[in-house]
């Protein structure tokens, strides 16, 4: 349970929290709200504070029917955060959430250190090559088609259990070109109905069988806000909520754009150890 972040061993058998930073001017909660160099470096600040050990970066949309974005432009808006990020906080831990085995590699050369991907490899035949090459640690997430299709691909018989060969499969394959650091994300919402992505949280447990960490992203998605019958802006409570389900359910990082309350979560589900 523990990763290898530029040297840094990361032991994740404490849960940790993930920040988001969504620079795509699209993204579904918060997009287009970090345009400039201070509200990036704010919301870096602020997360930070809060208590995350990772700040995820993203520059591509991958919300339901998301608009296509070229390979030039993801990496155009990616690398000057990526830069502004360490030059002010060198100390920070930056997984990059990007689908592209260029794009990974760039953001890799530039000062990230973990591989957020939301494909797990299908996406770009590359993708795991080029993170083995890299030896950083790898997030594997489970989706089916892409962004624009994924929402008509939500036909499963049994939706865990195909999700566990899923994931058995893209485990053995990283494991062959000698990927060490694996994470495993469900990918709530991705392919997914609402009925589904309960179904799999509640059996989220099941998911410890592949003895990797589990990283959860519930944070202000649909499966809550529709649930709720609100908005993502009022979708806190609720996230905070599943939250702390998934590390009952044995989750060893939260993805959140809410990092202190993720931090809450954490240290008063620790309190019952």
């Amino acid at each position: 349970m523990t990763i290898n972040c530029k040297g840094n061993l990361i032991d994740l058998t404490s849960p940790k929290v993930m920040g988001i930073l969504n620079i795509s001017p699209n993204s579904f909660f918060d997009g287009g709200k970090y345009a400039d160099e201070n509200s990036v470096l704010q919301q870096v600040e602020k997360m930070l504070v809060d208590g995350a050990t990772f700040i995820d970066i993203g520059a591509y949309s991958s919300k339901p029917n998301a608009e296509f974005v070229s390979e030039d432009e993801e990496v155009s808006r990616l690398l000057p955060v990526v830069d502004l990020v360490l030059k002010n906080f060198p100390e920070t831990l930056i997984s990059v959430d990007t689908f592209r085995a260029t794009v990974a590699k760039e953001a890799i050369e530039n000062g990230a250190c973990i591989i957020n991907d939301i494909s797990a490899g299908s996406l770009d035949e590359n993708m795991m090559q080029t993170v083995a090459k890299l030896k950083v640690p790898y997030i594997m997430m489970h989706m089916k088609g892409n962004p624009q299709t994924m929402q008509s691909l939500a036909q499963y018989e049994n939706i865990v259990k195909e999700m566990l060969f899923y994931f058995s499969e893209k485990v053995a394959q990283a494991r062959s070109l000698g990927i060490n650091d694996l994470i495993i994300d469900p990918g709530f919402g991705f392919a997914k109905t609402l009925e589904q992505n309960f179904e799999v949280m509640n059996k989220l447990e099941l998911f410890q069988m592949l003895e990797l960490p589990l990283l959860v992203g519930v944070s202000r998605k649909s499966m809550i806000y529709k649930t709720l019958e609100t908005s993502a802006e009022f979708a806190l409570n609720g996230t905070t909520v599943l939250n702390t389900i998934a590390l009952q359910k044995g989750a060893k990082i939260l993805r959140v754009h809410d990092v202190k309350e993720a931090m809450e979560c954490v240290k008063l589900c620790k309190s019952f150890n």
